[in-house]
């Protein structure tokens, strides 16, 4: 059996019944609705405090570095000056 859906006129009276129980949804789901906004938004600061804590901790990785030595390039740094690769 196919299970179809019967589409029907509704009636003014009906009309204006499934309009208030519409309205009276809306109106219970706010309080819910606000918390959810007060979530995402302290969400949203934790989020912009934990970037700007690590960009701090960037700077000052990079200002306790000191600047680069003369001739050498920031991809140089770490790697060990001695050895070379061998060319075959």
């Amino acid at each position: 059996m196919e299970n179809q859906t019967e589409e029907r006129e509704l009636t003014h009276e009906e009309l204006v019944a499934r309009k208030e129980e519409m309205l009276q949804f809306y109106k219970d789901s706010v309080p819910y609705l606000q918390a959810q906004c007060e979530y995402e938004e302290l969400l949203a600061r934790i989020e912009d405090a934990r970037f700007k804590r690590t960009e701090t901790q960037i700077k000052f990785a990079m200002m306790m570095q000191g600047p680069p030595e003369e001739g050498e390039t920031p991809a140089d740094k770490g790697q060990d000056q001695g050895r070379k690769l061998k060319k075959n």
